[in-house]
């Protein structure tokens, strides 16, 4: 589901020091596009370039924006250099709106294949590193971002100092399924009005958000209606639920993996039950779980510094 931070209040891995780098120092932190992986991808930056850089990759239907600055800011403040980016089919990066339309049904009876996979989602993520001129990066994805996130792990290893999986699952059908009433929230009409999107975000929000912790329904309009205008692209999000539903189980791949991995789970995710969190841990070797109680899936404001230091405390492994 779309938005994972809630609104409110390399070669060989090349580390941070002596490291070279093909590109000047100042990079930019407003909206700038790439081509990569033969499409074009919007990305935003935070943070010195010269400090090691952590790629964060977002969910289903889900903006850059959804990572929410004040928790990019504690990541550079904690020394690192910040890449986040438009999945490709959402916000500013390219749409496929030329391979037609989606038709979740069509996966059913076979009438319709999605245009990209997983695979592809993961490709970009590379092709994006490559146009900065990083080698490697701790790789973080939330929901689907988190499949995206260990697509990337198993296909590039080399390239991944360290992985972070925050409220997904593994590809396995048995487990990280939402509950009855999360999917309904999958299946809604798309709004047909600005209107009609901010107030479908409240009400995703309202389902799947922490119970345990304030609910800010004024940051939730102000930021549905900001990336309404930025990019609203409900077409995109179907096709990306077509790569979600197609993907392989990953299992016995991530079982294979050698790279420090954290995975965090809301204990109370009613959209990615916490299994798939807990499933992911299991299958690979040394990863650590972290349950946070009351949290659902998004990230509240203020889990923020807790979240920041453990990552920052993870990064120190890779």
């Amino acid at each position: 589901m779309a938005g994972l931070v809630r609104p409110g209040s390399r070669s060989s891995p090349v580390r941070a020091t002596g490291r070279s780098r093909r590109y000047d120092r100042r990079m930019p932190t407003d909206t700038t596009t790439v081509t990569a992986n033969g499409i074009t991808i919007a990305y935003e930056t935070e943070g010195d370039p010269s400090a090691p850089p952590v790629l964060l990759v977002m969910g289903l239907g889900a903006q850059l924006t959804a990572w929410d600055p004040e928790f990019c800011r504690g990541l550079a403040d904690a020394g690192f250099f910040v890449i986040r980016y438009d999945n490709r089919d959402v916000g500013k990066s390219t749409w496929f709106d030329d391979t037609g339309a989606p038709d979740l049904g069509g996966l059913l009876d076979g009438t319709w294949t999605p245009p990209y996979s997983m695979a592809d989602l993961a490709a970009d993520g590379a092709g994006l590193l490559d146009a900065l001129g990083i080698d490697a990066a701790h790789v973080v994805g939330v929901s689907m971002g988190g499949m995206i996130a260990q697509t990337f792990a198993i296909a590039y290893p080399e390239r991944t100092w360290t992985l972070t999986s925050i409220m997904s699952t593994t590809g396995d059908p048995t487990v990280g399924q939402p509950h009855p009433e999360a999917l309904e929230t999958l299946l809604v009409a798309p709004a047909t009005s600005r209107d009609g999107a901010i107030d479908q975000a409240v009400t995703t929000w309202k389902v799947i958000g922490s119970p345990g912790f304030p609910f800010d329904e004024a940051a939730i309009r102000e930021r549905a209606a900001s990336d309404y205008d930025r990019g609203f692209h409900p077409a995109g999000t179907g096709r990306q639920m077509g790569a979600i539903l197609t993907q392989p189980d990953r299992t016995a791949a991530l079982g294979a993996l050698t790279i420090p991995t954290l995975v965090i789970h809301g204990a109370a995710d009613p959209l990615v039950d916490p299994s798939g969190g807990r499933a992911t841990a299991d299958a690979i070797p040394n990863a650590r779980l972290q349950l946070i109680p009351d949290m659902g899936h998004d990230l509240p404001p203020v889990l923020f510094p807790q979240v920041v230091a453990d990552l920052a405390e993870h990064f120190s492994q890779g």
